[in-house]
């Protein structure tokens, strides 16, 4: 095993460790809890990044026979924008005649949302609270856009009449219980005042409603580029140069049905 083996297995794990945080956290992240979005923006999006990266540079290397490209080619060919990278990848499965197990397009509205979400967070929104005080350009609230463009539509899309009006019902009965006993001075995620048991509740239920569905996104996005990894590995591995780890042991966690994915809530451990 040669030392790029070596640095292409250590880059791969760290990029595996990175997606893993970022979607255990994005289960956790609410409304009382904002530094959370943070957390698992920051990793998702440094993982994503690295992972299409990889796939790029694989790509390279499999047309170049074994050749890595150069530092120039990635800045300037490959470059650092999520979004972009992502419409790369469609060159990628047509050059390599790439098949899917799982999911061929990212084709839902709300995978588009996350990934702009996410590109724009890297490009700058990360410092959105500091980019407001200094008048930067960059004024765009990741917290605010992700609760208004994703949480919602997933509320909207995937969550049964049934359990909405369960949410509701509880928020009520909360509020005669204990509301008259209760101060509560809050924000939601758009900085809108919670000031009551009610509102409170209700937006405590409608988070717990969708964790499953905003990591189910998420997930289904790494398994794309995850599915586009395993398939270019293989094609590396054949030119015999010694230099390419099992990918698909390193991320073995990212390639499962959406079934499974909705029923396991922390990636940290294998």
């Amino acid at each position: 095993m040669t030392k790029t083996f070596h640095v292409i297995a250590d880059e791969a794990k760290f990029t595996k460790d990175m997606l893993a945080s970022g979607v255990t956290q994005l289960g956790k992240a609410n409304y009382g809890q904002k530094g959370i979005y943070f957390q698992a923006f920051t990793s998702l999006s440094t993982g994503l990044e690295r992972l299409g990266k990889l796939c790029l540079i694989l790509d390279y290397y499999i047309i170049n026979n074994g050749d890595f490209p150069s530092e120039n080619y990635v800045k300037n060919k490959i470059g650092h924008e999520l979004s972009l990278l992502f419409d790369k990848s469609e060159s990628i499965i047509i050059n390599h005649d790439i098949v899917f197990e799982f999911q061929k397009e990212l084709d839902d509205v709300i995978h588009s949302r996350i990934i702009s979400i996410l590109t724009k967070f890297a490009m700058g929104d990360r410092y959105s609270n500091i980019n407001y005080l200094v008048k930067s350009k960059f004024q765009s609230d990741p917290i605010k856009q992700w609760s208004e463009n994703v949480d919602k539509l997933i509320f909207d899309k995937r969550v049964s009449t049934k359990k909405k009006e369960q949410i509701r019902e509880n928020a009520k009965i909360s509020d005669i219980l204990i509301g008259q006993f209760s101060l509560v001075k809050h924000f939601d995620e758009s900085r809108n005042e919670i000031s009551d048991i009610e509102t409170a509740s209700y937006l405590t239920g409608m988070t717990e409603s969708i964790t499953k569905y905003r990591q189910l996104y998420v997930l289904q996005i790494i398994r794309y580029w995850v599915e586009i990894l395993f398939k270019l590995q293989y094609k590396a591995m054949a030119l015999n140069k010694g230099d390419i780890p099992y990918m698909s042991e390193i991320f073995a966690i990212f390639y499962s049905s959406d079934s499974y994915f909705k029923t396991r809530k922390t990636y940290e451990k294998n």
